[in-house]
């Protein structure tokens, strides 16, 4: 899966539960700051990563994503082949 085809699955599932626009969806955007996501709405959007992508996101990287580039350069280098 390319990474434009992983930031359009991920755009898709902001837009979904952060109730955006996906067309407002950058790299750039922080998944706290831009989108006021609290612990418990990154745990779910996380757990819906895992679920989507078909692969475990350990906590500690998972704490380390901040922004949408963040997570689509995450996922595809973590993609099981």
């Amino acid at each position: 899966m390319t990474k434009e085809e992983i930031f359009n699955k991920i755009a898709a599932i902001i837009a979904d539960r952060f109730e955006v626009e996906q067309s407002t969806v950058t790299n750039e955007m922080n998944l706290q700051k831009d989108l006021d996501a609290d612990s418990i709405d990154f745990v779910e959007f996380v757990l819906e990563l895992e679920d989507t992508f078909g692969s475990e996101i350990s906590d500690e990287d998972a704490e380390k994503l901040n922004t949408v580039g963040e997570v689509v350069d995450y996922v595809a280098a973590n993609q099981t082949k």
